[in-house]
């Protein structure tokens, strides 16, 4: 592979994704680079293999008043603004993902928010001032973030900020974890008869380059780049779950993915459920005038199973009530179940 600016400008950069997923992002941006332009559909075959779904809100009239639920997709990988991979791969731009939620969050008729995440992470930049911004949101509305069926790196970075964590039965969670990618080129354009000097001016100016083998200096550099964003993605992530940040560190996968069950006991998610359960959920009448939603505060132990919502003490629903609250929930999956077969 010839050396490219631009692909070593892209994989440089500290990443909070599933290694293997960058490997295929590289793939794509070098054969980009090299002039092969695949379309749409290849794109996001190789990326997600799943098309990102329309933003949508599931809007109902319940005898208590009107309430609707808004589902925000987080799909494919994040960056942190738009650009020719969001816009060809499905892949999400944490700029403009946070100003979709906050118009959600500022928008009356919608009662909660459902993050419907299935991201297998991506670049560190700008991902815990979107975490900090669904994080201050809490108590404003319920909000629930759902493993649909991923929530890795930079995506469960994301998504522990929302009230509730659910996960798919099948879903996965975690990968909490930093790396970035140095490549050294000298070698290969040594054998291309290349050679390139730098002339600069600043002790550490071209430290890190791609055309000389990488100096321990420079390595430990990029070592504490990384090191940040590692402390900045623990920290985050206790702050969300209401934990110590050594439980993050020592007890939350250490870098793994893991299944629904042994999320649920560690911590790192509430509840196994489905998106149309959590939606359901939501819009149960009852809570119309409030948050079903557990939430936790900073100084929280670490609980392995958040308590219920405590009993209301509203009257209970009417026969009518009754039969209107499952018509409600008949046409939200009905609604869900259409997208699915569009996706």
């Amino acid at each position: 592979m010839k050396y490219s600016y631009i692909l070593h400008a892209f994989v440089e950069t500290p990443w909070a994704i599933l290694p293997h997923k960058l490997a295929i992002l590289e793939e794509i941006v070098a054969r980009h680079v090299a002039g092969e332009k695949l379309d749409a559909e290849e794109v996001q075959a190789r990326i997600h293999g799943a098309r990102r779904p329309k933003d949508r809100q599931v809007k109902a009239e319940a005898a208590s008043g009107a309430r609707s639920v808004a589902i925000l997709p987080l799909f494919g990988t994040i960056f942190p603004r738009a650009n020719m991979m969001t816009d060809v791969s499905g892949a999400t731009s944490a700029e403009r993902f946070g100003a979709q939620f906050a118009e959600l969050v500022g928008d009356a008729e919608i009662g909660a928010i459902v993050l419907d995440v299935d991201s297998p992470g991506g670049q560190v930049n700008g991902i815990e001032e979107l975490s900090r911004q669904i994080y201050a949101a809490r108590g404003q509305k319920p909000i629930v973030a759902v493993a649909n069926h991923t929530m890795a790196s930079a995506a469960y970075w994301i998504g522990t900020a929302a009230d509730e964590v659910v996960i798919t039965p099948s879903g996965k969670v975690g990968s909490i974890g930093v790396f970035a990618v140095h490549k050294d080129m000298s070698k290969a354009l040594e054998e291309d008869g290349i050679k390139v000097s730098l002339i600069s001016q600043g002790k550490y100016k071209v430290e890190g380059n791609p055309y000389e083998p990488l100096a321990e200096e420079a390595r430990a550099a990029i070592q504490v780049r990384v090191s940040e964003a590692y402390d900045a993605f623990i920290q985050s992530v206790a702050r969300n779950r209401g934990v110590a940040p050594d439980d993050v560190r020592n007890g939350f996968g250490e870098g793994r993915v893991v299944g629904a069950r042994q999320a649920v006991e560690l911590g790192m998610a509430d509840r196994v459920g489905t998106l149309e359960e959590t939606v359901n959920r939501l819009f149960d009448p009852q809570a119309a005038a409030g948050t079903t939603v557990p939430r936790r505060s900073a100084a929280a132990s670490n609980p392995v199973n958040l308590p219920e919502a405590a009993p209301s003490s509203e009257p209970r629903l009417t026969e009518e009530e009754e039969r209107e609250a499952q018509t409600l929930r008949e046409r939200v999956n009905t609604i869900l179940g259409k997208e699915k077969s569009n996706a």
